[in-house]
């Protein structure tokens, strides 16, 4: 199947994961490329086809509430919350958010193994690590109808304060900060690994919340931009389950973790350090 995605909106996710998009011609051609040992489309440098084509993505326009006015009491808790997280710009907790913002593969895989406890890597859990690469896609994709109608400022370009990645700065600027693309792919790989690993759901679930909210320490993102990133991540979901070839996808990742967990294929990150990020907010 000849996969169907504008090139400016793969172009405006390819920015917002860590990926500085090259000229593409407006054919849309793709190349192959070899990933977990599969065949599969790229259709930007770094950035695998997903499972759904443009027409059966969802308009996220229709559905999440309009971006909160400058003068709206949602804008005023917004206010109060990014000034609440100036705190947090330093220490353990701010270098997870760090961490969080590189959406990049293959560090991206990485990001819920812990809550999982199991390592996520191409080599070790192959069709996982192929499941997020996708989904990255189709869910990170699925906030840009909105994002691209309401083109709100984000919190560091109205306060002028840090971002806690300085080298994205010029590229956040030009992207829409309402919904959160990084929440909603956080919060749709939770559910995902949710629904995989359902004895593990507090853990996976905790590390969700956490991963959007790196968004706010990151002074990147406004809480109402993060509630929105939730809902679209969600929806995204729903709309995957309706795809064959995910569910298939989903039955292969699945069978990965079962065979890690056979393997006692601990984590390998320092698990400690991140659990202290799963507090905020309490």
């Amino acid at each position: 199947m000849k996969h169907r995605i504008s090139l400016t909106m793969a172009a405006l996710l390819a920015t917002t994961i860590g990926i500085t998009p090259p000229a593409v011609s407006e054919s849309g051609e793709t190349k192959q490329v070899t990933v977990a040992g599969q065949q599969i489309a790229e259709i930007m440098p770094g950035m695998l086809e997903g499972f759904l084509t443009e027409e059966e993505q969802l308009d996220s326009k229709a559905f999440v509430l309009p971006a909160p006015a400058v003068d709206s009491a949602r804008q005023a808790m917004d206010s109060a919350w990014a000034a609440q997280l100036q705190k947090t710009q330093e220490g353990a907790r701010w270098d997870v958010a760090i961490d969080d913002a590189d959406l990049a593969f293959p560090a991206a895989a990485d990001r819920f193994s812990c809550a999982l406890g199991i390592e996520v890597s191409e080599e070790g859990t192959p069709a996982l690590y192929l499941l997020l690469r996708r989904t990255l896609t189709d869910i990170g994709l699925a906030p840009y109808s909105a994002k691209n109608a309401y083109q709100r400022e984000r919190p560091f370009m109205v306060t002028e304060t840090p971002v806690c990645t300085p080298q994205d700065e010029d590229a956040l600027r030009e992207d829409g900060s309402y919904p959160s693309g990084h929440t909603a792919i956080g919060w749709g790989w939770a559910l995902l690994l949710t629904e995989l690993a359902p004895d593990r759901a507090e853990e996976i679930l905790a590390r969700g919340r956490a991963f959007g909210e790196s968004r706010n320490v990151c002074n990147a993102h406004w809480y109402s931009d993060v509630v929105a990133g939730r809902l679209v991540g969600s929806a995204a979901v729903a709309r995957l389950h309706a795809n064959e070839a995910f569910l298939e996808a989903m039955d292969a990742a699945r069978a990965d973790i079962e065979r890690a967990r056979e393997a006692n294929l601990a984590p390998d990150s320092d698990c400690s350090i991140e659990a202290s990020s799963l507090g905020i907010g309490n």
